[in-house]
């Protein structure tokens, strides 16, 4: 059976398949979304999986082997895991698009007593969203669906993840998008660019002090863009650059941390950065907050002290009541660079109580300023959560 409710203005879709059984168990669909972010998700009594304790599953560690392309796949052993691309997009007479599609992976019961494949092992949800700059429409789409019955699932070993049918796959060494939805879609090829950067300490992003709280973490972060992408009813041809990131493990963030804003900047001289600040409770900026700058085939770790992220502008969300700083300035004072991002359209914020129950500002910015004295401007995209709703720290314990 499938389900399709549509929200505010045609923006937002959720499609969920269910069986009998399932729907026994949990309910409305979208019920089994906010139960397994509240949760309760299908654990049994005593079994609920709790931040900082691995729960049967896999923590980051150092020490792990990276291996392409078999490690673009899906990484079970892990409880929480994601695929994100995002982009910035362009028509043969310039009109500019924003995009983003997400793939999640969220362990339930590492290894469930019930043999039947009607077992919940991992619930998948997705995310689809475009910006058309032109118009500051910001569209999104979401869902959420379980594995095991083949309505979505992720493969170890290559990438082939799909949640209905929006599906990332290879094609050689280029990763191929599909998800289209009521009103928006993206069919894209996205050429491997440069490559694969490891993220910290070889791939492992520590998030906190308590042990485990980490993710194997690495990025493609220039990736030349092709294909098609539907909004208004239309189809369009479309060129750009993409940016991918790729995330697994299991305990993720400390207690006290509540939300993240992550940047993701490819300049026109050539320079890519990946930046990120943790927030605490208390206001303060994370010391396990941090970054990379790849340029020419390399890439340098940064770590809390080497950069600054001040907030210059904000929005505020008239739906959330979230109150986002949508224009910043960083300074990376080693490297004599000085940036101001804005974002491109103000609302584009993601309301996603169907599938991760998460409400995040995830959009299209541009870029400007000085890198070594001479004037750079680029694009990227902005990630901002823990504006709204219950801590990060919470979510992703409870996941």
């Amino acid at each position: 059976m499938k389900t399709r409710s549509d929200g505010v203005g045609g923006g937002l879709s959720v499609s969920c398949y269910t069986g009998a059984v399932f729907l026994a168990l949990k309910g409305y669909c979208w019920a089994l979304g906010l139960a397994v972010v509240s949760g309760i998700g299908l654990m049994g009594a005593g079994q609920e999986l709790v931040l900082g304790t691995a729960g049967g599953w896999r923590q980051a560690e150092a020490g792990y082997s990276w291996e392409f392309p078999q490690d673009h796949g899906s990484h079970p052993d892990y409880r929480i895991e994601w695929w994100y691309y995002t982009g910035n997009l362009k028509t043969a007479d310039n009109r500019r698009f924003g995009y983003q599609v997400t793939f999640f992976r969220v362990g339930v019961d590492p290894a469930p007593d019930n043999p039947s494949r009607w077992a919940v092992r991992d619930l998948f949800m997705a995310h689809l969203a475009v910006t058309d700059i032109e118009t500051g429409q910001h569209l999104m789409a979401e869902r959420l669906n379980r594995g095991g019955v083949g309505w979505a699932g992720a493969e170890p070993g290559t990438l082939s993840v799909w949640n209905g049918d929006w599906t990332a796959g290879l094609d050689g060494e280029a990763h191929r998008l599909v998800a289209v939805d009521q009103g928006l879609g993206v069919e894209l090829r996205l050429e491997s660019g440069r490559g694969v950067t490891l993220h910290g300490a070889a791939g492992l992003s520590r998030k906190g002090e308590s042990q485990g709280n980490a993710s194997q973490y690495y990025s493609m972060t220039r990736m030349p863009t092709s294909g098609r992408l539907f909004v208004d009813g239309t189809w369009m041809a479309v060129t750009g650059t993409s940016w991918m990131d790729h995330e697994f493990g299991t305990t993720f963030l400390e207690p006290a941390q509540v939300g993240w804003d992550w940047f993701s900047l490819q300049l026109n001289n050539g320079l890519d950065l990946m930046l990120f600040q943790l927030r605490r409770s208390d206001g303060s900026v994370d010391s396990y907050s941090a970054g990379t700058r790849v340029e020419l085939g390399q890439s340098t770790s940064l770590d809390a002290g080497e950069f600054k992220l001040m907030p210059v502008r904000r929005w505020v969300s008239p739906r959330s009541g979230a109150n986002y700083p949508i224009e910043w300035r960083i300074e990376l004072p080693d490297w004599r660079t000085s940036l101001t991002v804005e974002a491109m359209v103000e609302a584009q914020e993601l309301y996603t109580e169907a599938s991760t129950g998460v409400t995040y500002w995830e959009g299209a910015v541009a870029v400007s300023g000085l890198t070594a004295g001479l004037p750079v401007n680029g694009v990227g995209y902005l990630e901002m959560t823990g504006y709204a709703g219950r801590p990060m720290s919470e979510v992703f314990g409870n996941w």
